[in-house]
């Protein structure tokens, strides 16, 4: 929409490079040459184009001097003068930035006929051509437009055409500085973007995360007289959400009644996605049952957002409240609703409560996805449900249903844990014929597999075909590959695969130490990994907790409760799941006097009560 405000129009004044000699259309017939250089294509637009050059007796060293008055003429037939400026291109008789009042041409003729997604080609062309002329500024090109006509001629909306699409093109390619400093320059001369084109510099900085720089800009044109709409409001609302400043994204609401603007159901959703998006879920739904109440219109992803919301903060009672309030109401759920509300109970491990409402979901004829699939199979598998989940993929398959690279590797995972890696590989083929391409996580998956089961060999082919396939291995795989050769009884090379991992740009971390510390101490190599510990200069958690549980493994319950006395007396300790270890291995060895000091030491530091397996009280009663 164009504002309905005028600002006085300042005429552009551009300097002497770039005055042409006009030629009048009839003089093109008067070229002495009669054949062009042009070759031929089976493009009938393009056999026109030639056709068009050769008629007019049009000769190579003409076109270079004349194409600006070439592609002029032939104003009322864009297709043609398209045609004809491509070839010119081609065969380089428009040349850059000398003959920059062709391009002018063309793009007036794509402006008056509305021809916005060629004008926009045009305009990613030259973006691309001043990128090799650094000289070039693509506001005389706008000097150029004005000059002949643009604004003062009567063509006030075709210039704004013109810088609406321009400003849009750098909005894509992410130059933002060069827009916003073409947007402040065309206002000083009074002409004034499309709205609705400012929103989208404004929604796009926000997504890009320039949220300081939208708000600055927004800002600067309320104060050069622009009038926000609705939407503009929405991503104002947005951006100070994305900056956790909700007093400030409340307050744009009474801005937009002191400027009686009524808000759009955007702004509400937008203020309500920025609450949950702020662990501030239970705000968020307040704010959408009050617009039900108000009767002010609200879409399903509000709803959808809170549920997120929700989820995301664990609060499932939380999301069933929300989901019977819908149903309620009567609005239609989709399949974005049941995702997240899926989501959150595979997370929490509740999966009968998941399953039940994918089985509503489908009773409703709602299609599933494969998304939604993996969260199942994912929930299985951190159950350890192994075997459920290649059945349910299997059955899944059968199907008929899509199911992408992520549902595969998970189930790349599963067979791996059940030793069987090889029907693994065999399903590699199954991803092949349906053109699916393995990714980092399919070989890495893979690797492990074969670890598990003691191929090394066929462990490092696959490792070689990843490579030769042009994926650069990361952390994780070299994790997997120094934990396999570890519990393989090559710790020397799991060493030396550190120095290589330097050589390659990857640098180990902690679960790098964490995975050889627990190899070794799964094969037995207690000392090694003593060692191995004793070696590195930063422990980390992780580092601790696999050395207490490498002790525990060994039956080394002494050394095991000595680190971990050590850890504690720093103020922390090791993970929970080797504290549980530790403390069972006290009990079956009768130590329950080490065992009542580690539960002691375990509740101070804040270990959650109901996750210990053994009371002080049960302690207690097994005696000293």
């Amino acid at each position: 929409m164009w504002l309905s405000f005028k600002f006085p129009i300042i005429k552009f004044t551009h300097s002497s490079k770039f005055k042409f000699k006009f030629a009048s259309t009839a003089a093109l017939a008067h070229f002495n040459v009669s054949h062009t250089n042009f070759s031929e294509s089976e493009d009938s637009s393009s056999s026109s184009s030639s056709s068009y050059c050769s008629s007019n007796n049009i000769t190579k060293d003409n076109i270079k001097e004349e194409s600006f008055h070439i592609v002029k003429s032939l104003q009322n037939d864009p297709s043609l003068a398209f045609s004809l400026f491509t070839q010119l291109k081609q065969q380089q008789f428009v040349g850059f930035p000398e003959n920059i009042s062709t391009y002018a041409a063309i793009i007036r003729i794509f402006c008056y006929w509305g021809l916005n997604r060629r004008l926009d080609s045009v305009f990613h062309d030259l973006i691309a051509l001043s990128k090799q002329h650094p000289s070039f500024e693509i506001h005389d090109l706008f000097e150029l437009l004005v000059d002949d006509g643009g604004v003062n001629g009567g063509n006030h909306n075709y210039m704004l055409r013109a810088i609406d699409v321009y400003l849009k093109a750098c909005v894509v390619l992410k130059m933002f500085d060069k827009a916003i400093d073409f947007l402040f320059r065309t206002r000083r001369h009074g002409v004034v973007p499309n709205i609705l084109t400012c929103n989208f510099l404004i929604n796009r900085m926000v997504e890009s995360g320039k949220v300081d720089m939208a708000l600055a800009i927004y800002r600067q044109l309320k104060r050069l007289g622009l009038c926000p709409n609705h939407y503009t409001y929405g991503i104002v609302i947005k951006a100070f959400c994305k900056k956790c400043e909700l007093k400030e994204a409340a307050y744009v609401f009474k801005e937009m009644e002191k400027a009686g603007v009524r808000p759009h159901s955007y702004c509400y959703t937008a203020y309500i996605e920025g609450l949950c998006k702020n662990m501030r879920s239970d705000l968020g739904y307040e704010v959408l049952q009050a617009c039900r109440r108000e009767n002010v219109p609200v879409d399903l992803y509000a709803y959808i957002v809170v549920i997120r919301g929700f989820c995301s903060e664990m609060k499932l009672d939380e999301v069933e409240r929300v989901y019977l309030d819908m149903e309620k109401k009567g609005l239609v759920c989709q399949v974005d609703v049941y995702s997240p509300l899926i989501y959150g109970y595979c997370k929490s491990h509740n999966l009968l409560k998941a399953l039940a409402l994918h089985e509503a979901m489908l009773s409703r004829g709602i299609k599933t996805n494969c998304v939604i699939v993996s969260y199942l199979l994912q929930c299985l598998v951190e159950m350890g449900l192994t075997m459920e989940v290649v059945e349910l993929f299997k059955e899944l398959k059968e199907s008929g249903m899509f199911l992408d690279g992520v549902a595969y590797n998970i189930v790349f995972s599963a067979l791996c844990k059940l030793e069987k890696v090889d029907d693994a590989v065999d399903m590699v083929e199954d991803m092949k014929a349906k053109r699916m391409v393995l990714d980092i996580k399919h070989y890495t998956t893979l690797i492990n597999g074969y670890f598990l089961r003691g191929k090394l060999v066929d462990a490092f082919a696959m490792f070689k075909e990843m490579k030769e396939k042009g994926l650069k291995p990361d952390i994780v795989t070299y994790n997997v590959i120094a934990a396999g050769l570890s519990r393989n009884g090559q710790a020397h090379d799991a060493i030396d695969l550190l120095d290589y991992m330097e050589t390659q740009g990857v640098k180990p971390n902690s679960i790098t130490h964490k995975m050889i510390i627990e190899g070794l101490c799964s094969a037995g190599k207690v000392v090694e990994a003593e060692a191995y510990f004793n070696s590195l200069e930063d422990r980390s958690i992780e580092v601790y907790s696999a050395m207490v549980n490498g002790y525990c493994e060994a039956n080394l319950v002494g050394k095991s409760y000595e680190l971990f006395l050590n850890l504690s007396n720093q103020g922390d300790i090791s993970k929970e799941g080797s504290c549980f270890k530790l403390l069972d291995k006290l009990c079956m060895a009768g130590d329950i006097h080490k065992a009542i000091m580690l539960l002691d030491t375990m509740l101070a530091l804040n270990v959650e009560p109901s996750k210990i397996m053994y009371s002080k009280d049960e302690l207690l009663e097994r005696g000293p």
